[in-house]
């Protein structure tokens, strides 16, 4: 599949972001509206399928930063007093209006982050169950009464923190926004978000959409630039009181040391190397099948993809082609075109992939799909789909995340060795079982380290289950009631009656 022509795709994100009415320069939104035009230094956003650039930025200076949060906190004042069935109400009209501007939104973020429209669609569609989802549980977060001695009465309840500081990566950037700023909104928390610069019109379309729908200003305002400047002044602000961070385990650190020194709470998702086992009496087309979703999903940029697909080797062949068979199949283009799979993020993920696939043929692993650049295509930051066998646990392409469309085939020969095996990594996101034999799949889930495990499927859970990882993987848990936990403080109360 050929890219568009650069006179095609530059006119079409033009009218989308036309259509979106963003300015030529985009800049902070605080209270709704964007910030004036200021100093900060310019960065270039690209569209990753042409390599063209579509808008600039202007990076939010730290004074821009400082009043982006006491913005905030104002807001927070007046919406954590808010009645928790009114603040549900706003909530679910943000909902609606995510909604109502889905096709537009879809269209931004295919052109923002590259991939295809129907995966940005489904992304749109998650983000506003996250605000239909936590709007509902606004006025169910509850305390507890404590039975005590005699003469006291003693109940807990739940408050807000306050301004929560949220920074969210570049491969799905609306549902990674609203995966946590929707539940902080419905504890009485308020946010500033801090989008990855390369993929930042969702975040700033979607937070002057919240306004719009009845969110009061400043109760979601969003900062701009690199983790290292806009980022670093926004997690030191004296006015956040909790961090949200996705990324990678070193950027993680630097955060969770911020959080540590501050002693203020942290989430932190910091990447995957998730394992499937594949035993032998698997459904083998429904695994091979979810084997190939891993390197289509964001082009294989997902920190929850099963890119050690370990399978015992009695089937190993079939299995091998089978999965060989559906990556071979894939198409791949401009995610306006809705192709398979579209482009890697940037030039120097494609580099970074291209890499790992280079050493992986050094390590001996064998090329069974793909490999190289995709046929028919000029521009662009595209790796064919990949699938390498022959691969061993000791090798980088099985122990380092690559965050691109390469899967790798690994052979065991018992279900312990196939447990050790899924164990012997730094991380623990997420892993999956296919197995036709219930008790089999039970002792194995028992026995993964992860903080969630799949059986006989691989794909994304409702926004109702929690989701975090063991080990590298991170802290905390996001999606489900549980995040509600970690977005409230708790008091204790006792009280005399005597």
């Amino acid at each position: 599949m050929r890219a568009d022509s650069a006179p095609a795709s530059l006119a079409r994100a033009a009218g989308t972001l036309a259509e979106a009415g963003l300015p030529e320069v985009l800049t902070a939104v605080l209270s709704g509206e964007f910030a004036p035009r200021g100093t900060g230094a310019l960065r270039d956003v690209e569209d990753p399928a042409t390599e063209d650039i579509i808008a600039r930025c202007e990076t939010t200076p730290a004074e821009g930063v400082a009043e982006a949060v006491a913005d905030a906190h104002r807001a927070w004042q007046d919406w954590s007093r808010l009645d928790p069935a009114e603040r549900g109400r706003r909530l679910m009209q943000v909902a609606a209006s995510l909604r109502e501007h889905a096709s537009l939104l879809a269209r931004l973020e295919a052109i923002d982050s590259g991939k295809p429209l129907s995966q940005a669609r489904a992304d749109i569609a998650v983000s506003a169950r996250y605000f239909e989802y936590y709007a509902g549980a606004a006025d169910k977060i509850h305390g507890a009464v404590i039975p005590q001695p005699s003469g006291t009465f003693t109940y807990t309840v739940r408050e807000p923190l306050g301004v929560v500081a949220h920074i969210t990566p570049w491969n799905a950037p609306l549902s990674q926004l609203t995966r946590g700023v929707a539940p902080c909104l419905a504890a009485g928390n308020t946010v500033v978000v801090k989008p990855s610069e390369l993929t930042p019109l969702t975040s700033l379309y979607a937070a002057r959409l919240m306004v719009g729908a009845g969110l009061p200003p400043g109760a979601c305002n969003v900062v701009l630039g690199a983790g290292t400047d806009t980022g670093e002044s926004l997690t030191a602000s004296p006015l956040v009181r909790h961090i949200t961070f996705t990324g990678s385990v070193a950027a993680g650190r630097r955060v969770g040391t911020v959080a540590a020194q501050r002693v203020i709470g942290v989430h932190l998702e910091l990447g995957g190397k998730s394992p499937s086992i594949i035993c032998a009496d698997a459904d083998l087309a429904v695994a091979a099948k979810a084997g190939a979703l891993a390197v289509i999903r964001n082009s294989g940029q997902s920190c929850f993809a099963t890119t050690r697909l370990l399978v015992d080797r009695r089937v190993l062949g079939e299995f091998t082609e089978r999965l060989a068979a559906n990556v071979a199949g894939l198409s791949v283009g401009h995610g306006l075109d809705d192709p398979d799979l579209g482009p890697l993020i940037s030039a120097r993920q494609y580099d970074r992939v291209r890499g790992y696939i280079a050493r992986a043929a050094q390590d001996g692993a064998q090329v069974v799909v793909g490999g190289g650049t995709v046929e028919g295509i000029e521009r662009g930051h595209f790796v064919a789909p990949t699938l390498l066998s022959g691969v061993t646990n000791d090798m980088a392409v099985a122990r380092e995340e690559i965050f691109g469309p390469v899967q790798s085939v690994i052979g065991f020969d018992t279900p312990d060795e196939a447990v050790a095996l899924a164990n012997d990594t730094e991380y623990g996101l997420s892993a999956g079982v296919f197995t036709r034999d219930g008790a089999t799949a039970y002792r194995l889930a028992a026995a993964l380290q992860a903080g969630q495990v799949q059986v006989n499927r691989y794909t994304g859970a409702g926004v109702e289950v929690p989701f975090g990882g063991y080990k590298n993987s991170g802290l905390g848990r996001e999606k489900g009631t549980e995040a509600l936990t970690h977005y409230t403080q708790l008091k204790s109360v006792i009280v005399a009656t005597g």
